[in-house]
């Protein structure tokens, strides 16, 4: 009896390490699994980042190109303006004269589609 009793302890205390050695495989295997879901994000957002930067940097050579373009248009457009206005200015007063001058002036004339009835 004292033989099965001291045999069956060493089979509970064998099952007590094997449960052990399982917890701790566990473990293990939880800590890898955590350590390799880490690192996959890290390179998940080192490529994201790296793919960004190369976006940004090809957005930018387009961008200034046609930034550049569009100060050109703005430019020119603002010169035209300008000269527009110049032009005016200069010939406000001839126009005025001449709108006042065909106003004021009427002459009385008979339209040549007029037709006298007989």
């Amino acid at each position: 009896m004292a033989s099965q009793s001291q045999g069956i302890q060493q089979l509970l205390q064998a099952e007590k390490r094997a449960a052990e050695k399982v917890a701790d495989a566990r473990k293990r295997k939880a800590r890898r699994l955590k350590q390799a879901k880490e690192e996959a994000q890290m390179e998940v957002e080192q490529y994201r980042r790296e793919r960004e930067q190369e976006f940004q940097s090809k957005q930018q050579a387009a961008m200034g190109s046609q930034g550049n373009l569009s100060a050109e248009v703005e430019q020119a457009t603002r010169s035209q303006v300008q000269g527009m206005q110049g032009c005016q200015q200069r010939n406000r007063e001839r126009v005025l004269a001449q709108l006042l001058g065909m106003v004021c002036e009427v002459r009385p004339q008979v339209h040549p589609n007029y037709r006298i009835a007989a």
